[in-house]
């Protein structure tokens, strides 16, 4: 077993990674800190949870000269989410050294606030294609000293149009950047963007027996007409606290929400139309688990950390394998038991006869499925909104302490509390929301009165 001490780490970067509890490296940092280090290129392939982050942000960070203020480090992600998440690693891993600023441009937000960051300096950036693009167009944001380029999740960004603003950008850095490349599957796109944009990469494929998740795989062979009944079947007879449901596009996403609460579930969809407050508001009722279904697109749910998530659930199979195995390996994480449950008609069937071929799970009964009593599956906790955020100083002690002050709830009684800039989202327990909605109308947070709402 490896550790971090041979992996030619600064005295600073191990004293850090043992303050923030990283014991050992996984297969993909052992694999990939030693070449980041080296200043080398690499393509590899991680999916979410393998310890991605770590594997590329290390080495960017100890290659830095925190003394020279200017964008040495750039990490192009899909998705807002996975941006802020990124961001958030990499400040941890930055602690090694003094005043290392990292910066988070990522689009549905406004762009004045962070044009006033960038003016001030910054050693690392974080954003979405189009963002960057956005600020290298009005020249707030350079990119002539930059020393390492990361692509993370490389193949969602290309599912998600952004090829053209990727190779925009790579064509605004200098040639002799190193670049960094990790990708969950690898379609032709990728290995082509590789050629593109690559010198000599160091090829890492990492396959982590350890951390093979342990799925059960069922495929059901229903008619058309007969798919809203079986995921509703699927969930009444799994009962999941939290489920992800995938579909093909955005108008499937909202045909199959709408026919789960007509039979009585609570379901959210997650696809492209959706505005970025809105966005938010789907992930954190999902995450604090205030909605039992998320119904997603592939490219939307692109990005997502969920801990715990006992079901997956495929409205349609996958259009390959590899997307198949990275939509089913978001269940059965950290040791839990996970289940993936895939629908396919007649017309779709060459799809599931290769994963089954591959050993993937068995044919399930149709018939049987479609016998189950409908079962809607009530979630736990409530979200409450609150109109004031970041922004006006909220905090989530604030919340805590209005709630368990006057209003008499117990800290058991709430849950995962989010703040974002000019709203609070609270996740309480299902019993006790009418009450804990009616103490923060009528009270106040940091002596002012918000307005409340149940969302």
């Amino acid at each position: 077993m490896s550790s971090f001490s041979t992996l030619g780490l600064s005295p600073a970067m191990l004293a850090n990674l043992q303050q923030l509890g990283f014991q050992t490296p996984t297969a993909i940092q052992t694999a990939a800190i030693p070449a980041a280090l080296a200043g080398e290129d690499v393509i590899a392939m991680a999916k979410t949870g393998s310890g991605k982050t770590a594997a590329f942000g290390i080495g960017m960070i100890e290659r830095l000269n925190p003394r020279f203020f200017a964008v040495q480090g750039l990490v192009l992600c899909p998705t807002r989410e996975l941006a802020d998440q990124v961001a958030r690693a990499l400040r941890e891993l930055a602690r090694a050294y003094d005043n290392i600023k990292v910066l988070t441009l990522c689009g549905g937000v406004p762009i004045g606030p962070q044009i006033g960051s960038l003016s001030h300096g910054s050693h690392l950036v974080v954003g979405t294609p189009g963002r960057i693009q956005d600020h290298l167009r009005k020249g707030t944001l350079t990119l002539e000293h930059l020393k390492t380029l990361v692509l993370d999740e490389a193949d969602r960004m290309l599912d998600m149009g952004f090829r053209e603003a990727m190779e925009d950008i790579m064509a605004q850095t200098p040639a002799s950047r190193q670049t960094l490349l990790f990708s969950a599957t690898w379609p032709d796109q990728i290995r082509s963007l590789s050629e593109a944009y690559q010198r000599q990469p160091q090829d890492i494929r990492v396959v982590d027996a350890e951390s093979a998740p342990a799925i059960e795989e069922l495929f059901y062979p229903i008619e058309p007409a007969q798919q809203l009944d079986a995921v509703a079947a699927i969930l009444s007879r799994y009962q999941p606290v939290s489920c992800l449901a995938f579909c093909t596009t955005r108008q499937q996403c909202d045909d199959v929400v709408d026919g789960l609460k007509a039979r009585g579930f609570s379901a959210i969809p997650l696809h492209g139309d959706l505005d970025q407050k809105e966005r938010d508001a789907v992930l954190v009722r999902f995450a604090n688990q205030s909605a039992a279904v998320l119904v997603a697109t592939d490219v939307a749910a692109r990005g997502l950390d969920i801990k715990a998530l006992p079901l997956v659930v495929n409205v349609e199979p996958a259009r390959d394998v590899e997307v198949h195995t990275h939509r089913v390996g978001r269940t059965g994480r950290a040791g839990e038991r996970g289940h993936a449950v895939t629908l396919f008609t007649p017309g779709q069937a060459h799809r599931v006869e290769r994963l089954l071929e591959a050993g993937r799970g068995e044919l399930g009964d149709a018939q049987k499925l479609l016998q189950t009593s409908l079962a809607p599956v009530q979630p736990p906790m409530v979200t409450l909104c609150v109109a004031g955020g970041r922004k006006d100083k909220v905090r989530p002690g604030d919340l805590v302490g209005a709630l368990t002050g006057e209003a008499g709830l117990t800290a058991e009684n709430i849950g995962k509390i989010d703040v974002f800039d000019h709203q609070t989202f609270v996740a309480i327990d299902r019993s006790q929301a009418r009450r804990a909605l009616q103490a923060l109308e009528q009270g106040k947070i940091k002596g002012r009165r918000f307005r409340v709402r149940k969302v």
